[in-house]
């Protein structure tokens, strides 16, 4: 468990945040620009020294102002990795992976698995000015992984990658979620890599911490600002059940629902994040007598809430353990007499339904 509670003063700005994050997967830290998601980064990385507060993990305190304790970045055995990756452009990627090793303690990360994990092996005679964005990425990735950190922190990491370069690494992080028992805490500003990467979400604004919590309930809440986007979304996790090779279709089931998607390249039982965005959820008080979409859900309604933004209504949707997400005017809510309670019909167009 990270434990995180810190308070520091800057001209015209407070940081004040406080939340618990678990031991393994992947922690990001979500908010507008300038409201103290990469303060809080250099904090627990030991490069800020905050007013008072306590920063600890798995009890061992790294910062404990109170106690008067602040053990320094370089015995933290906390792993950055930054916007630019800061390789050194004397050395070969090999070169770069060994810095971080040969500076560390004994550890579980071997030089051969963060090379295979990263997809590194093609690169290593390499110097870093002839690596693409993306390349430098995962190779700062990996000399973060193999100085054997307790915690790896992620700074807006792919911050300065267009979306061909963006889309290059993605799946190397995915792994890095799914395949290594490390803590990452990962700080963006883009939806995309909330939606694909984040098992735990903080929502910041102002420097408060306004949710903390798993990225399912903070996409799904429309009190909270994920679900006050344009790009608002539910997010479930799901396994593949079956491919209907005649209809072209997918058929996901998870959390008590079932999705039928245009046909994927997985093997059944293979596990899916998905995308059900909430502009595209349909409500209904019948099933139609013919109509094209594949999905058609029974949800009762967990709550409504009021987006002035889009002069619309946020209507949260239970069904079975799956909350989605619709997005519709506040006339739909009176003439569906929806209310707290309600059973009502969700329907979805395969096509609509985005597969990460």
């Amino acid at each position: 468990m990270i434990s995180v509670a810190v308070r520091h003063n800057f001209s015209g700005f407070t940081l004040d945040a406080a939340f618990e994050l678990p031991a393994s997967g992947i922690t990001v830290l979500f908010g507008p620009s300038g409201c103290g998601k990469s303060t809080l980064i250099s904090a627990i990385a030991g490069l800020l020294r905050p007013d008072s507060g306590r920063i600890a993990i798995d009890g061992i305190p790294l910062c404990d102002v109170t106690a008067r304790i602040f053990v320094p970045v370089e015995r933290r055995r906390v792993g950055l990795v930054f916007q630019d990756s800061r390789l050194f452009p004397h050395l070969s990627v090999l070169g770069n992976l060994h810095y971080g090793l040969k500076r560390a303690p004994p550890g579980p990360m071997a030089p051969a698995g963060i090379i295979d994990l990263l997809g590194l092996a093609p690169l290593l005679d390499r110097r870093p000015h002839a690596l693409s964005g993306g390349e430098r990425q995962r190779v700062a990735i990996g000399r973060a992984l193999l100085s054997q950190p307790r915690l790896l922190l992620m700074d807006e990491p792919l911050a300065s990658l267009d979306v061909t370069l963006k889309a290059e690494i993605m799946p190397f992080l995915a792994r890095l979620r799914s395949e290594m028992a490390l803590p990452i805490v990962y700080v963006t500003h883009a939806m995309d890599e909330v939606s694909r990467l984040a098992d735990t979400v903080v929502l910041m604004n102002q420097g408060r911490v306004l949710f903390s919590g798993p990225l399912s309930e903070a996409a799904s809440r429309g009190d909270l600002p994920l679900a006050q986007r344009d790009d608002a979304a539910a997010i479930l996790t799901m396994v593949v059940a079956e491919h209907d090779e005649t209809r072209r279709l997918t058929r996901l089931n998870g959390a008590g629902v079932t999705l039928l998607v245009p046909k994927i390249p997985l093997s059944p039982q293979g596990a899916v994040r998905v995308r059900v965005p909430a502009r595209e959820v349909i409500l209904a008080t019948a099933v139609p007598e013919s109509i094209s979409l594949h999905n058609i859900i029974t949800t009762r309604v967990r709550a409504i809430s009021e987006d002035t933004e889009h002069h619309a209504a946020l209507v949260e949707l239970v069904a079975g353990d799956a909350v989605l997400l619709a997005r519709v005017t506040p006339d739909a809510v009176a003439r569906l007499q929806l209310a707290p309670g309600v059973p009502v019909l969700a329907l979805i167009k395969s096509m609509a339904i985005e597969v990460l």
